[in-house]
């Protein structure tokens, strides 16, 4: 992995000492310019843990990923950049419960002596680390968040809007191999009952709003005004992909 080339990608030029500042600065500037998005997916192109793959998938050819490629090569990003991080294991919620273990791959970044949450491949969330300190309110330009106990055994992270809390997914903080997610990275590429089956979907926070496409609808939000256009055939789509995501012909 080019570290170079990896933070050209990313459009960051600062500090590479292991602090919190730089890895605020690091995990905002991979949200804004590595999208969330599943098109492998849908184009039936098979998607593996391994690094060099995600690597040039990523910074040599201008895509995104989901969770597994996304915070995989992240945390090798930051594991060269010699912060203290590991691999965990989430379990995202939905109206049916929470999902399996090795459903969702985040990152624990210690500092100090002191855990930080990472993640920059669960779509619409908080652009800074997040404090492992639970029933602390965590304001972040994206939104309120908390953190909490789930049970003895989970931690459960959570967004807060109008006091109402909903909860976004809950992890442990054992660490975990790259290997242990390949078998969820292959369900939810394949099965039907997986949403990301489902349609084709690819979503970029900006500065002041998010960019997404769901199967064929595009939705931009900026400055607190929503837009939404019918994407017409696949000459538009991949116009758009160009347009506002940066993607490569």
């Amino acid at each position: 992995m080019n570290i170079e080339n990896y933070l050209k990608r990313i459009q960051y030029s600062g500090d590479r000492t292991p602090t919190l500042a730089v890895l605020k600065q690091l995990q905002k500037q991979h949200l804004l310019h590595v999208p969330f998005e599943n098109l492998d997916i849908h184009y039936n192109t098979p998607i593996t843990l391994q690094i060099d793959r995600i690597y040039n998938k990523v910074v040599h050819n201008n895509r995104g990923g989901f969770c597994f490629e996304l915070n995989g090569l992240f945390f090798e990003l930051l594991t060269a950049l010699q912060f203290n991080a590991k691999r965990i294991s989430a379990r995202v919620y939905d109206k049916t419960g929470y999902g399996e273990e090795f459903d969702h791959f985040a990152i624990i970044v210690k500092i100090g002596t002191t855990d930080y949450l990472c993640d920059v491949g669960f779509g619409d969330f908080s652009f800074e680390p997040l404090l492992i300190e639970p029933n602390t309110l965590q304001n972040d330009v994206r939104g309120t968040f908390l953190i909490d106990n789930y049970d003895s055994h989970y931690l459960r992270v959570n967004k807060v809007e109008n006091e109402n809390s909903t909860p976004k997914y809950i992890f442990t903080t054992d660490s975990r191999e790259f290997t242990d997610f390949q078998a969820m990275c292959t369900y939810h590429q394949t099965s039907p009952d997986s949403h990301f089956t489902q349609k084709r979907l690819i979503s970029l926070p900006t500065t002041d709003g998010r960019r997404t496409i769901t199967g064929d609808t595009l939705k931009i939000t900026a400055s607190g005004t929503t837009t939404e256009t019918i994407i017409k055939n696949e000459k538009e789509f991949r116009q758009y992909l160009r347009d506002l995501f940066n993607f490569k012909d």
